[in-house]
């Protein structure tokens, strides 16, 4: 069956709609290469073999929502810093991949500590917004904006024989995934809904070990994309897989 988009839900929020600049700061981390970002507290892995490069950051605590950020994109500028490159006027876009942890220790040294809204570049990103790195953290102004991405949805299987998870990662539009569900080529067309594990890192049910498999995400805006045959029935752990479906 080919991908079929579903309004299975009225959206909560819509990133197309969202036009509103916010307050907030932003510093780096890691060197020019982004190897310090990679992982991290949403669950991707090499996010250059991802498809997310270095246009990427850790959001504060207050951002992160619990994990439930993770995907979203966002434009951020440079603004009043004798320091902003081009005077602020060119942002950079950015997909959340992590978590700027706080320090509870210390309440008003720490820029992720909440309630505070922060943004960890990559120091690629950093470079572009600043004319000297040695400022070590400016203010800005971000807004959500909608996720442009290459190719379909993917998914990572992980786990092992007795723990199965799904990393759902390269989404287009809205970016967060509010819900999964899987379908098994031998479940006789049973829908199992996923629970989440951390970041966008999924649980399903062991059995589905030698299942071809089916997904039907719904993002953060409450939009649904089914993606059947995704999956093969001899798949193993560690493999990607791209879907056909995309947010548009």
């Amino acid at each position: 069956m080919a991908a079929l988009l579903l309004l299975l839900l009225s959206p909560v929020w819509s990133v197309a709609s969202a036009g509103g600049w916010e307050d907030a700061h932003a510093t780096f981390y890691g060197d020019e290469t982004g190897a310090e970002t990679m992982q991290g507290a949403c669950g991707y892995g090499n996010l250059f073999q991802q498809g997310y490069g270095l246009s990427t950051a850790a959001l504060s605590v207050a951002l992160f929502n619990g994990g439930w950020s993770c995907g979203g994109c966002y434009e951020i500028r440079c603004t009043n810093s004798s320091y902003c490159a081009r005077g602020g006027s060119a942002p950079v876009t950015i997909t959340a991949t992590n978590l700027c942890p706080a320090n509870y220790s210390k309440p008003n040294e720490n820029w992720c500590n909440p309630p505070r809204r922060h943004f960890d570049l990559s120091k690629p990103m950093f470079l572009r917004l600043v004319t000297d790195f040695h400022v070590g953290i400016i203010p800005v102004r971000y807004r959500r904006v909608p996720c442009v991405k290459t190719g379909g949805v993917r998914f990572q299987m992980m786990g092992n024989k007795w723990w199965v998870a799904v990393l759902v990662f390269n989404v287009a539009g809205d970016g967060e995934v509010r819900a999964v569900a899987v379908k098994g080529g031998r479940d006789g067309g049973t829908w199992m809904d996923m629970t989440r594990n951390w970041g966008q890192v999924w649980n399903a049910h062991p059995r589905l070990v030698g299942q071809g498999l089916s997904f039907r995400v719904v993002a953060g805006d409450g939009r649904a994309v089914v993606m059947d045959h995704v999956v093969p029935p001899r798949w193993a752990f560690g493999q990607s897989f791209q879907a056909k479906g995309q947010f548009a």
